[in-house]
């Protein structure tokens, strides 16, 4: 029985989604809001498609629809802004926001392995390498098997280099 290959998630880095942001023209306000969400919030585009303001608290934003169903709360990302409320909902196309993903990731000179998905994988990586316990990465991802958080253990060996330096 041949057990299926699972790829190693491509994650958009802190420092390329600041050159990310930057390339986006200051007139697309709704394209900077969608990508402030996933990276920010780890939320699936349509996720950020369906969020509206009442889904916002004082701390987190409450996803009611997710994928399989699974309700969860996320953290509102750094960077949000009241004025942003107005935009939503984004009333944009899923593929719409794709393609400005890969359009501005090419301008910003990001890999062209990156889909908007990377968004979310830089989300759930840099709540890793921050120390946050996977149990609690598994629950802000809305991931019904542990398992699937676990593949973003293996996304970033340099935890596992670092503490291989500082034995030998």
């Amino acid at each position: 029985m041949n057990k299926k290959s699972r790829k190693l998630p491509k994650c958009v880095r802190p420092e390329e989604f600041k050159e990310l942001i930057k390339v986006i023209p200051r007139k697309e306000i709704k394209t900077r809001i969608a990508f402030l969400l996933s990276y920010g919030s780890g939320l699936r585009v349509s996720e950020v498609l369906r969020c509206r303001k009442e889904h916002f608290t004082e701390n987190s934003i409450f996803i009611l629809e997710s994928k399989y169903g699974v309700e969860r709360y996320v953290p509102i990302p750094k960077g949000w802004k009241k004025d942003f409320f107005k935009y939503l909902p984004l009333n944009v196309s899923q593929r719409t926001l794709q393609r400005k993903f890969k359009k501005n990731a090419l301008k910003a000179s990001l890999s062209s392995l990156y889909t908007y998905h990377s968004l979310r994988h830089g989300f759930a990586t840099r709540l890793l390498e921050s120390g946050t316990p996977l149990n609690q990465v598994q629950v802000l991802m809305g991931h019904a098997d542990i398992s699937t958080t676990g593949i973003y253990t293996k996304a970033n060996p340099r935890d596992a280099i670092k503490s291989y330096e500082e034995l030998f």
